[in-house]
């Protein structure tokens, strides 16, 4: 009687797949890896590298694998140089390009926003400031050019004569903060002479019409005032400039007082004490064109904006 057939050597796995040799190869560098303790006692011994070989192809039997001696070779020889183990690149210049590239998911909202923004405060610095400061030769010469049509006296002439004159020689030397307060001044100044009015006596119940103020040089002596205001063509009040004698400051005002002699200030008050209005009130009249008003009532020019 037979007894149960013997089970096949581990050695006789010729039915197994032969193995690339390159995989092999990687598979040898992979065990000697795993027998460091061994690797490092072979190889550093010189004249036991073939010893070493001789354990391998060993282990490989007794695994069922037929690895030929040069794999084996190759194994070794790659083990000593490294070969088939990872090394994470350098970090250099390329490097940090590379992650850039990868992560760029994440970083690149964020990135696109900041752009955006930054495009738009260019945008709005160009338009502000830029381009403003690049049109002001051409602004201060068409506002100087519009304002001599409009001047209608010597001496509203001079004025845009004197600011223009001012605008340009800040714009020679760059100062733009200069040039664009020029431009400014001329803006009002034109808006000065656009206004039209007639100058009319405060004659409104519960309202001062005229005042009378001791100078500080003279305490003996009165300055009588009228109290006037400037009507436009449709009747509403108009903010007009005027010289406080006083404080030697220009204030924008609606109502203002003009000094005249006592006999006037006397006139004025017994036309309003007669029946409550002043049928005179009309003292003057400003046109298109002119910086002052016209005065029909004889005053000594001075005047006052607070009482």
């Amino acid at each position: 009687m037979t007894g149960p057939a013997a089970s096949p050597s581990p050695v006789a796995g010729a039915d197994r797949p032969p193995l690339d040799d390159v995989m092999l190869a990687m598979d040898v560098v992979d065990t000697l890896r795993r027998r460091e303790r061994l690797v490092t006692r072979e190889l550093d011994e010189l004249g036991r590298e073939e010893d070493l070989k001789q354990r391998l192809k060993r282990i490989y039997e007794q695994q069922g694998i037929d690895v030929p001696d040069h794999v084996i070779e190759q194994g070794v020889a790659a083990l000593r140089e490294d070969r088939f183990t990872y090394k994470p690149p350098q970090k250099g210049f390329g490097h940090r390009l590379a992650m850039l590239y990868v992560t760029r998911a994440s970083w690149g909202k964020w990135l696109g926003g900041a752009l955006a923004a930054a495009v738009l405060a260019a945008g709005i610095y160009y338009f502000t400031v830029v381009a403003p400061d690049r049109a002001l030769p051409e602004k201060l010469s068409q506002s100087y050019s519009e304002l001599t049509q409009v001047a209608k006296t010597d001496e509203a002439r001079l004025a845009v004569q004197r600011i223009y004159e001012t605008g340009r020689a800040a714009l020679q030397r760059d100062d733009r903060a200069s040039a664009k307060q020029a431009l400014q001044k001329l803006g009002e100044l034109s808006r000065m002479l656009e206004q039209e009015y007639v100058v009319k006596i405060v004659n409104r119940p519960g309202e001062k019409s005229g005042v009378w103020r001791v100078p500080d040089l003279n305490r003996q002596a009165r300055n009588y005032y009228v109290i006037v205001e400037a009507v436009g063509p449709s009747g509403e009040r108009q903010s007009v400039p005027v010289y406080n004698e006083e404080t030697g400051k220009t204030e924008t005002v609606k109502s203002w007082g003009i000094r005249v002699d006592e006999a006037q200030f006397e006139a004025v008050r017994r036309d309003k004490q007669d029946d409550g209005i002043i049928q005179g009130d009309r003292v003057g009249a400003k046109s298109r064109g002119h910086l002052d008003p016209e005065y029909e009532l004889p005053n000594r020019g001075g005047m006052i904006t607070s009482w």
